[in-house]
């Protein structure tokens, strides 16, 4: 092989050696570029996958909270109901149902649009009205906002619960929800759906902070409770004249149904603060924990109070403390220590109790001390932020004076806004369509005024009233044995049964119908107390002239006082009967209610007056004596005087007013009001089957015979005074034929009833 070709070969070879270098270095670089692409490629997905499934359960949380904030409608009405009186508590729970419905779709209207809407001057939204959206994650936050409008409405439910028509309160739900609410939301809350941390609101950028609401939700509804309540004011008796202290209350319907309120609001409140974090993430567990301190020690505090200025584990505290607690740490719950959080909550439940005995003062007539708990609690959680928050949780750069300062500025120009303008606009609204219902439908009550829905205690008294006017013995009140007013309609059917019984077989059998009545006397006499009550000072004794009377009397131990009632109807028999059964009923209902004995006294007579038949009277003497001070209150509607005695002496107090039923009266100060105390003498009130008996002259004896027939039987023992003065004038009252014939057994009548009460130790 030549030399010339030799080398050829060794070029093609290094040529060829070249080629498959080349190629094998873009081949690796081709695989490598492939491995880096396939990795890159994984990467993407999984991070497009971890962010869907962050994604899907931010939108998950956000949705449970939504329901859990949901069920917070269900505990203010479980709150409101129980802290009302039974005649409107079906109207504040319907209330509670409506302002619901109403505030959702006018929040959908308009509401969201004005509160998240693209901001003109950073006062109002103007796009996203009649709310659709496609966009999933819009929808969620959606949901979750109607949750939190139908929260501020309701606080205002409660607060002004049994004066409002129903109708008006649809009003206030619509301008709060539709108005108020979003455009102070739309200051705080508003940012750029696009661009989350960008604010749209004055107060937003100014860097006022609100977590879940204290201000936004709370105050919201505080502000305008208060100003509807200054307009509409308190409820009919609520603050009556003379009761200087303001501490006259009157009795919610169901205690334990408000405290079972008072516990979902709790429960639901953990959606309310843990869906205010938009996301589930690390900080849900603290957010959590905060809430439920808060609460704790706004229970306990307020709880302490409680027993302060009650003296006792006052229901009302205990049921406000742990709602006040809830509410102040609203604002702060992502940005506080657990024990900062325990340190706000327990501030709230001191303030929250110590502006429910200011409103008693003030004679505001917040039912559910909505104002205590929302509106003051809102504002010191407000506060609250700016002095325990973590700075850099938060994410301020200035410093805690200056935030304090502009959470002041957000504090003071909400309560101008929410305030002034719902004053404004609900006192117009007033002035042409009055959002108070009249005086009667409100003592009627709202259930039946507004709803025509009645109660066991109105039926009753509806029964009560028809047969004392038509003298129909076939109507019959509403019975049931698990509440006092059934208990009282179940023992007047069974009197009303035999009655009846009587009535229909009368002429055929007479002595049947004796025996009848003597059944019914039986249960008349359990309509009126069987007590001497051993472990109290007072004794009462009943003698009929026939077999029904017209007399009665009765005890009503409650708490430390005991109410007593000595009574007269004019007339004997059956109709006396129904007077006196009805009377009775009057009395119990007022007495419940703690009414003063002038107070009782006006209500009775302004409801016997419409439905006694013509020349049907009451004459009436009520009291209420006072265990621990021995203090007595007493009120003479045309009865015979009390008689006050120490040691031989005695004090008289006469009427100065008709009797119950003849006119009807515009005012409790017809019946005046005597105030003593004891000091070991002892009050005797009886009717005049004791002061018209006869001597042996066959003269009455008068008040002065009573005096003395009282000190012939003095006795340390009240009950054997009572028993033998008694008996003494029983057989001097005694018909001439029985006095000269004897009397048998089933003939023990009498010129008139007989009827004495005492009280002393």
């Amino acid at each position: 092989m030549s030399e010339a070709r030799i080398e050829r070969l060794l070029s093609d070879l290094s040529e060829l050696r070249s080629y498959i270098f080349i190629n094998v270095d873009k081949l690796q670089s081709a695989v490598q570029q492939s491995e880096l692409s396939t990795k890159g490629a994984l990467n993407s997905l999984e991070f497009r996958l971890e962010a869907i499934l962050q994604a899907n359960l931010d939108t998950f949380w956000l949705l449970m909270c939504s329901i859990l904030v949901f069920l917070m409608q269900a505990g203010f009405m479980c709150l409101e109901s129980g802290l009302t009186r039974r005649k409107s508590s079906i109207n504040v729970a319907l209330k509670n149902l409506a302002d619901f419905g109403i505030a959702v779709v006018t929040f959908w209207a308009f509401g969201f649009g004005l509160m998240y809407g693209a901001s003109y001057s950073g006062l109002v939204g103007t796009k996203y009205f009649l709310f659709f959206t496609n966009v999933a994650g819009y929808q969620t936050y959606f949901v979750f906002q109607a949750m939190f409008v139908a929260t501020a409405a309701t606080i205002i439910s409660g607060a002004v619960a049994e004066r409002l028509k129903f109708f008006s309160y649809v009003i206030i739900t619509f301008f709060t929800s539709g108005i108020i609410y979003p455009l102070v939301g739309h200051w705080i809350w508003a940012f750029d759906f696009s661009n989350p941390a960008k604010k749209f609101g004055w107060l937003g950028k100014l860097g006022f902070i609100d977590f879940a609401g204290a201000s936004v939700v709370h105050s919201v509804g505080g502000w305008v409770a208060l100003s509807v309540l200054l307009i509409v004011g308190p409820r009919t008796g609520r603050f009556r004249k003379g009761d200087e202290t303001g501490k006259k209350t009157f009795q919610g319907s169901n205690t334990p149904m408000a405290a079972l309120g008072a516990l979902i609001l709790w429960f639901g409140w953990f959606g309310f603060n843990g869906g205010a974090n938009l996301a589930m993430d690390l900080r849900i567990p603290l957010i959590l924990i905060n809430t439920f301190m808060a609460a704790s020690a706004g229970l306990i505090s307020s709880s302490i109070m409680g027993i302060i200025v009650m003296k006792k584990p006052e229901p009302m505290f205990m049921i406000t403390g742990p709602i006040a607690g809830l509410v102040s740490i609203t604002a702060s719950c992502a940005f506080v220590s657990p024990a900062n959080a325990i340190i706000i909550g327990a501030i709230a439940g001191i303030l929250s109790g110590s502006f429910l005995v200011i409103l008693e003062k003030l004679k505001i007539d917040d039912v559910v001390n909505a104002i205590p708990v929302h509106l003051i609690c809102g504002i010191w959680g407000t506060l609250a932020i700016a002095i325990f928050g973590d700075m850099e949780k938060m994410g301020i750069e200035i410093s805690r004076s200056q935030q304090l300062y502009v959470q002041l500025i957000g504090i003071v120009s909400i309560g101008a806004f929410c305030f002034i303008s719902s004053y404004i606009i609900f006192y117009i609204v007033n002035y042409f369509y009055p959002l108070r219902v009249s005086k009667i439908n409100e003592e009627l009550g709202l259930n039946i005024a507004e709803h025509n829905a009645s109660t066991d205690t109105h039926e009753l008294l509806n029964i009560l009233g028809k047969q004392v006017e038509t003298q129909d013995y076939t109507l019959r009140a509403p019975q049931d044995s698990f509440t006092e007013t059934g208990l009282i309609g179940t023992q007047y059917n069974r009197m009303m049964y035999k009655l009846e019984e009587a009535e229909k077989q009368k002429n055929m059998w007479k002595n049947r119908v004796s025996n009848e009545i003597k059944l019914a006397m039986q249960v008349q006499k359990k309509l009126m107390p069987d007590r001497d009550m051993d472990n109290y000072p007072v004794f009462g004794l009943n003698i009929p002239a026939r077999e029904i009377s017209g007399d009665f009397y009765d005890f009503y131990p409650l708490d430390d006082q005991i109410y007593f009632n000595l009574s007269d109807v004019s007339g004997k028999g059956v109709n006396a009967g129904m007077v006196m059964a009805k009377a009775i009923t009057l009395f119990k209902i007022f007495a419940r209610q703690q009414y003063k004995p002038n107070e009782i006294l006006f209500e009775m007579n302004n409801d016997l007056h419409q439905t006694n038949p013509s020349g049907t009277f009451v004459t009436s003497i009520i009291g209420r004596y006072n265990l621990k001070t021995d203090e007595v209150e007493l009120a003479n509607a045309g009865h015979q005087p009390a008689l006050v005695k120490s040691g031989d002496n005695f004090v008289e107090y006469p009427s100065s007013s008709t009797p119950l039923g003849v006119i009807k009266q515009k005012s409790e100060d017809a019946y005046k009001l005597e105030k003593f105390k004891l000091d070991s003498s002892r009050v005797y009130c009886f009717t005049d089957g004791f002061s018209e008996s006869l001597d042996e002259n066959n003269n009455e004896i008068g008040i002065e015979g009573v005096k003395k027939l009282i000190l012939k039987h003095q006795n340390s023992n009240l009950k054997t005074e009572l028993q033998k003065a008694t008996e003494e004038i029983r057989q001097k009252s005694l018909k001439k034929e029985y006095r000269e014939k004897g009397v048998k057994e089933n003939e023990d009548i009498l010129d008139d009833d007989l009827t004495i009460v005492g009280i002393g130790k």
